[in-house]
């Protein structure tokens, strides 16, 4: 009777060996074939491209031998103070034949090494040369003759629906080559400050990609990718803006012999004037700039414009009134900072520019010689 249990076991434990490895001949169907040979259908002849695909290749191989990617690396401090390297990515993109590369400020700030890795993966120590936090814009350079440069084009009259192209690094990718248009022409606050006429773009852009050439189907560079609107994803949600390049290109000379962008300012401290309040203050506009403060030393007191003498409240915020009515710049009207600060891009410190305003009642063209923005931070 005791054998009973164990034959049972010993025939389970065999049936259950025998379907494990035989279960696949058990289990095959019928139809199931192996060919000595897999008769495949072949293409009779090499791919035809298309138009679109012939220009976004033509843009690929004449930009990316310009572009580059740069790995900077910072040093932060941890709960002990100890020294923590933190390393970020970036592209740029070659300028000239002397290795100056154009990238974005934020790519390299507060970088103790600046590397750079060319597209046929050869790597550099580059320097950084002249940086613009305002604009975000930074120039290094690598020891290398023998990049070809990038042809700059211009960013002026750009239209919405113009394609583009833009290559970087994004996520450590190189030489990511991305398609899309301008989706608009707009001002866009920086980290930093304005930039004027940024080119907004549906082209993806991500991280990785900042510092990195916008291509127009010419190859020819209309802008640098600087950043995107995420709503928090921090990946492209089709929302990317890129600097236009003839913003950069009044700054390059600075940044490569300088070191910083001399940025015309005419030294006054400003508030906007709509027409309730120019009412409200008997002004003889109705909108324009009011110079509360002339900054001292700066081209606005040199040129003799005034500012305000007079305390006064708007709403909580102590005002000075009485000053200068800044209502034109050489014959642009100015009714806010932002139209100030467009002006003021199109000219370099030196430059004279003819400043129209009321004083009072009586209406006046003062000519001043713009000073440097450094002069009067």
């Amino acid at each position: 009777m005791k054998l009973r249990p164990l034959i049972l076991v010993i025939v389970l434990v065999a049936g259950f060996y025998y379907l494990s490895t035989h279960s696949n001949r058990i289990l095959k169907p019928s139809w199931v074939t192996r060919p000595a040979h897999v008769e495949l259908t072949e293409a009779a002849a090499p791919p035809a491209y298309d138009a679109e695909e012939q220009e976004n290749i033509s843009v690929y191989k004449k930009a990316l031998p310009s572009v580059v990617n740069i790995t900077s690396t910072a040093v932060a401090y941890d709960f002990f103070y100890g020294a923590v390297p933190q390393q970020g990515q970036g592209s740029g993109f070659v300028i000239d034949g002397e290795g100056h590369i154009l990238t974005n400020f934020h790519v390299v700030e507060g970088a103790r090494q600046v590397e750079v890795t060319t597209h046929d993966k050869k790597k550099y120590k580059a320097a950084i040369i002249g940086t613009d936090p305002q604009h975000d814009l930074a120039v290094i350079q690598i020891d290398s003759h023998a990049i070809t440069p990038a042809t700059l084009g211009d960013s002026r009259g750009l239209i919405v629906g113009q394609k583009v192209f833009a290559i970087g690094n994004p996520f450590g990718l190189s030489g990511t080559m991305t398609r899309g248009i301008i989706s608009s022409i707009r001002s866009v606050r920086g980290q930093r400050g304005f930039i004027d006429e940024a080119i907004q773009t549906d082209a993806a852009i991500n991280p990785g990609n900042s510092g990195g050439p916008l291509l127009n189907s010419r190859a020819e560079v209309i802008g640098i990718n600087s950043m995107i609107l995420t709503g928090g994803a921090e990946q492209s949600a089709g929302i990317g803006f890129a600097i236009p390049i003839s913003t950069a290109k009044q700054v390059l000379d600075d940044l490569i012999h300088v070191g910083h962008a001399r940025y015309p300012t005419l030294g006054v401290r400003t508030l906007p004037i709509g027409p309730e309040l120019a009412d409200q203050m008997g002004l003889s506009a109705d909108s324009g700039l009011l110079i509360m403060q002339v900054v001292p030393g700066s081209a606005a007191e040199r040129a003799g414009l005034r500012g305000g003498n007079e305390r006064a409240y708007l709403g909580n915020t102590t005002i000075l009134l009485g000053g200068d009515l800044i209502v034109a710049v050489d014959g642009e009207p100015v009714q806010d900072q932002q139209e100030l600060a467009h002006i003021m891009q199109k000219h370099r410190a030196g430059d004279t520019v003819t400043v129209t305003i009321y004083r009072g009642k009586k209406k006046m063209d003062i000519k001043v010689s713009l000073g440097e923005a450094r002069e009067t931070a």
